[in-house]
């Protein structure tokens, strides 16, 4: 292989500092896979199920459209990020609590989705449609939905009371 080609980037994973030396083709969800963070889901691999989200600098994107050359300064942000010390976050603790997870193949992107909707401004409370266009890019075949609007929408309300 000529290596030639190749790319070297620096970046922030779950707060820890990474260097790669990789191929420019290779997709975000690919490396995070081979690093051990296998929250990161390869569903579709061309951007329709939302399965691969991540946060980078705080934006929901599919890991498999996106190139892992294009990380150099980022940072990146998997599930395994959220739990601290063994302790869930408190959008992980709410899906487990409100039953809106089943097979749980969709959960980790529907958390890292569900915590950039949380964080982005807005006019408060946000509305069902809100709520559905924020995590559009996220399918579930199990949950029906109704339940993952209802934990964001109850995540908004502690939010609310901790600010």
């Amino acid at each position: 292989m000529n290596h030639a080609s190749w790319v070297t980037v620096t970046c922030t994973i779950n707060g820890a500092p990474y260097q790669f030396t990789l191929s420019p083709a290779t997709p975000l969800s690919d490396l995070l896979r081979t690093q051990g963070l296998l929250s990161v889901k390869q569903g579709c691999c061309v951007g329709e199920c939302g399965a691969c989200t991540v946060l980078i600098d705080g934006t929901a994107i599919d890991s498999c459209l996106y190139l892992a050359a294009w990380i150099d300064g980022k940072e990146i942000r998997t599930l395994e990020g959220e739990s601290v010390g063994g302790e869930l976050s408190a959008v992980q603790a709410a899906y487990a609590k409100s039953g809106a997870v089943q097979c749980g193949f969709c959960t980790p992107g529907l958390v890292m989705a569900t915590k950039a909707l949380l964080a982005k401004p807005h006019v408060k409370p946000f509305t069902v449609q809100e709520i559905r266009r924020g995590l559009a890019g996220n399918l579930c075949r199990c949950t029906g939905y109704q339940l993952v609007v209802d934990t964001v929408l109850t995540l908004e309300k502690e939010q609310e009371r901790n600010d």
